[in-house]
């Protein structure tokens, strides 16, 4: 079978984020599949973007047995105008390949699954010329996240268009695939049929913790033995470091800890500013690390006593969450705290570690003193029931296997 996923800001594990497409994709083809991901060179949430040469629209390689097709884009930075424009020349981009997607690829499968929901139309089109299920996957509610979180009107002329888009997608798609499981009322309200509502969660590939694990970069580890010598309890993070991240209230819980010790590895556009507020309220207890790399992210987790993940009080989390760095945490076996007001918790589903409401440092702090004060082999067993409950519920291998199946489509190769 072939399958087309066209994702605007798709990765990999040499790339950074986008992981999603990557880790299905590359299921698929071990299942025999072929799969083409279109995407675009440039992505805000890349750790790596690609590189195209001046002559060339497009650059085409082999990953892991994925073919990926870049579209050259227009850089960005934010979420201003330039990000607008780029979006566009992905549109465009797209557009002006279809013919060549329709003969190559010859799709049985196309799966539109960028943010915004753009694309829905084009991918709509070259589904129905190449006979295939047209498959719309919902990773955030756009429009809805930007009316709710920036505030933008419904009339705005680009929210407009976004949400004609949005409601093709839930009209003429054969499947809707969504991240969110609370999201298909809404989804249905704007004239999706509630037998299309697939809810395929986020996960983590199993495998890739069990053969391709690094160790943390030695300047890392000694400063962790040394940290683990000076503080009783180890709380750790490892991700990015953005307004979505939530990180204030727990540098607020760490300042009433002083004898736990907070390490947070990352990078984003907040880091220097929590950096300056440890230094301007004398945090000494908080202790921030270089990034490092996805393979790395194992190690680190694994010689923390517990973790830590949060959120902001957003009413858009109503129709749930489904965060990549939850899961990674859960395959480490240790307990998280987790911060949160939402449709779904996934931390309270599986019994390991203790969730509080979303920016409640009292809260928060009480749960890292309780955490602290448990026996390992109480640890032990909270962290238990999270590597269970992932390897059961998240790893990529099931979860692709299920796209296939919910939307229809046989899983055997040779149809």
């Amino acid at each position: 079978m072939n399958i087309l996923y066209i994702n605007h800001y798709a990765g990999s594990i040499y790339h950074g984020m986008e992981y999603r497409p990557y880790y299905l994709a590359r299921e698929w083809v071990k299942l025999g599949h072929k799969v083409t991901i279109i995407a675009s060179n440039i992505s805000h949430i890349r750790n790596k973007n690609i590189l195209i040469p001046d002559s060339q629209n497009y650059l085409e390689e082999i990953i892991d047995g994925i073919k990926y097709i870049w579209c050259r884009t227009t850089p960005y930075n934010g979420n201003g105008i330039r990000r607008v424009i780029n979006i566009f020349t992905f549109l465009y981009r797209l557009k002006k390949i279809m013919p060549k997607l329709i003969q190559q690829a010859k799709p049985d499968l196309v799966i539109a699954s960028s943010t915004y929901p753009f694309d829905t139309k084009i991918a709509a089109k070259i589904a129905k010329k190449t006979k295939a299920k047209f498959i719309y996957e919902i990773h955030d509610l756009w429009p809805l996240t930007p009316i709710e979180l920036n505030g933008m009107s419904r009339l705005h002329p680009f929210i407009w268009l976004m949400q004609r888009a949005e409601d093709f997608g839930y009209k003429n798609a054969d499947k809707v695939v969504s991240l969110l499981p609370k999201a298909k009322n809404y989804m249905c309200e704007h004239g999706m049929d509630e037998n299309k509502f697939v809810y395929i969660p986020n996960g983590v590939s199993i495998s890739d913790w069990q053969t391709n694990i690094e160790a943390i970069p030695e300047q890392h580890l000694n400063q962790i033995l040394q940290l683990k010598k000076q503080y009783a309890f180890l709380i750790g993070y490892a991700g990015g470091m953005g307004e979505a991240n939530a990180l204030d209230y727990v540098l607020s819980s760490a300042k009433r800890l002083p004898a736990n010790a907070f390490i947070l590895v990352g990078d984003g556009a907040l880091k220097d500013s929590l950096l300056r507020r440890i230094t301007s309220e004398n945090i000494t207890n908080v202790f921030f690390m270089p990034a490092i790399n996805k393979m790395q992210i194992p190690d680190f987790l694994k010689q923390m006593d517990a973790l830590y993940i949060g959120w902001n009080k957003l009413p858009i989390y109503r129709f749930g969450i489904c965060p990549n760095k939850l899961f990674d945490y859960m395959l480490s076996a240790k307990p998280i705290i987790h911060s949160v007001t939402a449709g779904n918790d996934l931390v309270r589903d599986a019994h390991c570690g203790v969730s509080v409401p979303a920016e409640d440092v009292a809260a928060i702090t009480h749960a890292i003193e309780t955490l602290s004060k448990q026996s390992a082999e109480e640890l032990n067993w909270l962290g238990n029931n999270g590597y269970n409950y992932v390897i059961k519920q998240h790893d990529y291998l099931l979860l692709a296997r299920k796209f296939l199946t919910e939307c229809g489509m046989e899983m055997n190769a040779n149809i």
